[in-house]
């Protein structure tokens, strides 16, 4: 038996394989490497395809036969806000088409276990400060959008016998490893470590939030404990019973960061004074967003090991080549 990882070869993707090979499941990667890297999941049986292409559910019905697949982890998909904005139908395509195929390749060989990946984007700029998963989704992007229309299909597959769980996750960060690191640029600690390594400084969007230090606030949790998160609601579903069903939950520490608190604390592991350069505020950028936790706790047994000192450390050390620690 082993659980296909749409993905897997990414960052977040790698290291969820990561984990159910630690678990002992046996795992195949289905990933168009187009920001994916074939080195996070060596020894893997890697498929390479676009979900989003016609030919996809009959490459992954054969992938599904050949390795026994019995379950599905739904990672792959675009995640560029401002990418989104400029490429709005590509984006409905990729996502929301992407997993209509893997829905439709489940739907073929009855498979009945699926957890998404999703995303607190679909909440958009909630007016709480700690977003539980009744807050009504009013996602602000294109990418949200197309992630809260993904979780509509996942819970349509309820009525072909598909039990899911839709992760919604906050601010992902850290790593496990170097092989494993984060190298796109695409959120605030990458970016920041980024701008360290070419001696640039750190960029901050707008200090004049109602927040103790002027800048938001957002809740940073550890790639890791996010793997951990996907094993746990895997075991969920296999232990389930009754009508197939979905829930969502929020993936978060349920503690909030402020981006000069992360600015500060890369800049002190990186060994460099604190320099940033200030830009104005970005449009819909929420002061406080942080998640409420209680419902994956109760639901999974699960909740975030790591604090915000693991994360920083862990990208920190993943992006400079340094040992890794695992944290708590």
């Amino acid at each position: 038996m082993s659980v296909l990882v749409t993905g897997g070869a990414g960052y977040i993707g790698g290291h969820v394989v990561d984990a159910l090979l630690g678990a002992g499941r046996g795992v195949v990667v289905v990933d168009d490497l187009s920001t994916g890297r074939a080195d996070r999941v060596p020894g893997v049986p890697l498929v390479q395809t676009d979900l989003a292409s016609p030919d996809a559910v009959p490459v992954l019905v054969a992938a599904v036969e050949r390795w026994g697949v019995t379950a599905v982890v739904h990672l792959a998909g675009r995640k560029k806000v401002a990418e989104s904005v400029a490429r709005p139908t590509w984006y409905r395509s990729q996502n929301v088409g992407g997993t209509a195929h893997v829905l439709a390749s489940m739907t073929a060989t009855g498979v009945a276990h699926l957890v998404f990946s999703s995303s607190a984007a679909v909440y958009g700029s909630p007016d709480v400060a700690s977003v539980d998963e009744d807050v009504l989704p009013d996602p602000v992007s294109p990418y949200g959008s197309t992630k809260l229309q993904a979780e509509a299909l996942v819970a349509a597959g309820a009525a072909q016998g598909i039990r899911s769980f839709a992760l919604r996750y906050f601010n992902v960060a850290g790593a496990a490893s170097w092989r494993l690191r984060d190298d796109e640029e695409a959120n605030l600690v990458t970016t920041v470590l980024g701008r360290l390594a070419r001696g640039e400084p750190p960029q901050i969007n707008g200090t004049d939030y109602p927040t103790p230090d002027g800048t938001c606030v957002r809740d940073l949790v550890d790639v890791r404990d996010v793997a951990d998160a996907h094993l746990a609601a895997l075991r969920a579903l296999e232990a389930a019973a009754g009508p197939a069903a979905t829930e969502v939950l929020n993936l978060g520490t349920g503690t909030g960061a402020s981006v000069r608190q992360v600015v500060d604390r890369l800049c002190a592991l990186d060994g460099r004074p604190t320099r940033v350069e200030v830009l104005p505020r970005r449009a819909g950028d929420p002061a406080v967003v942080v998640a409420a936790v209680g419902r994956a706790r109760d639901r999974l047994g699960w909740q975030a090991a790591r604090d915000l000192d693991d994360v920083l450390r862990s990208a920190w050390g993943a992006a400079r080549g340094a040992p890794v620690s695992p944290g708590r």
